[in-house]
Order: C-alpha cells, then sequence, then structure tokens
C-alpha cells in the first residue's frame, strides 16, 4: 500500500527516489580576478531522496565524484582536481547527507545537511524547491527539485589563492551552487 505526503497542493508517493543522472546537475560559480564570474558543474552524480509521510521527515544522501569537475578550461580543470583544491587522488567524492528539512512554505523549504569537501565536513543550508512530479512514459514515478546554497571554500580546506598585482585575489572564496535533481521511485 501506497501513501503519499503532501508538498503544497501535491501529493507525492512516499518511498525511496535515486537521482538520475542523467536529468541531473550540480552546479557551480565564484568570482574570478574580483571582475567576472567562472562557472562550472560536476558531470556525476548520485544519490537518493527519501519521501516520509511527513516531509519534515524525509532525507537526501549524495555523493558527487570530485573527478567529474568540468568548467569547459581542460588546464583550469586539472588545477582543480589537483591537491591545490580538491585532491580528488586522496578525496575522490564530496558527498551531501541530510539532517534535517525545515521552514516548509508550500513547495519551498530548507534542507540543513553535512557537506563533506576534501575529508572535511560542515553543515550546510539548501534553499530548496519541489518542482513537481508526476508518471514519466515508462511507468515510472518522478520528482524533481531546485536548491541553492553558498559555501566558503576555505572552509573545506580549499585555501589556495594568488594575490593579484591591482589588489583583490585570483579566485573567490564564496562559492555558490546551484542544483537540479530528478528523481525516479524505486519499485
Amino acid at each position: 500500500m501506497s501513501t503519499t505526503a503532501t508538498v503544497g497542493r501535491i501529493s507525492i508517493p512516499t518511498g525511496t527516489y535515486d537521482l538520475d543522472p542523467s536529468h541531473s546537475s550540480v552546479g557551480f560559480s565564484t568570482r574570478h580576478m574580483m571582475v567576472s564570474k567562472v562557472r562550472g558543474r560536476f558531470g556525476t552524480v548520485s544519490g537518493a531522496v527519501t519521501v516520509a509521510d511527513d516531509p519534515a521527515a524525509s532525507s537526501v544522501q549524495v555523493s558527487i565524484d570530485a573527478a567529474s569537475i568540468d568548467t569547459g578550461v581542460p588546464d583550469r580543470d586539472a588545477h582543480l582536481r589537483s591537491p591545490d583544491f580538491l585532491d580528488v587522488e586522496t578525496h575522490p567524492s564530496l558527498t551531501f547527507t541530510s539532517t534535517r528539512i525545515f521552514d516548509i512554505e508550500g513547495t519551498d523549504f530548507r534542507v540543513e545537511g553535512e557537506l563533506r569537501v576534501r575529508g572535511v565536513t560542515r553543515t550546510v543550508v539548501l534553499d530548496a524547491t519541489f518542482e513537481g512530479g508526476g508518471k514519466d512514459p515508462w511507468g515510472g514515478e518522478r520528482i524533481g527539485f531546485s536548491a541553492t546554497t553558498e559555501v566558503d571554500r576555505e572552509d573545506f580546506g580549499l585555501t589556495w589563492n594568488q594575490v593579484l598585482e591591482t589588489g583583490g585575489v585570483l579566485v573567490g572564496k564564496a562559492i555558490k551552487v546551484e542544483i537540479e535533481a530528478e528523481a525516479v521511485r524505486r519499485n
């Protein structure tokens, strides 16, 4: 027997939903030379969303392949994979595990959880939106979410930088994270 959780005016079948990697993305941006933004994404993400009868009791778990970082510039990507930044040889994945869901208002809510980057774990809060759900053409039940947060990369030991002659630094501290996730309910 399937039960449903209600988010806003939408009923979602409860259960565990696996992220669909071909329809999910984790992107980021940061300041470069204090004059522009550099954007990138991680190409390999996996995880699950468990929808409980009470939406506040739901949970999220995500794993990101650190080596899948892609900013569109191979030399920069190699530097981001190096010990100066993500150190993917020692720390092959970034993980997020939710600890609570709160401030639920309609389809908007907040997700607090533990983000682990380069062996350092910090609590972060995501501002999230339930984007909808429904049956796909193959009979699967799908749900979609978007979320954003901002983290200070130095909190995770990502401290490499270069001082500019004109003042300021090469790489900004603040990293804006944007997530689009689609998940399919397990049978």
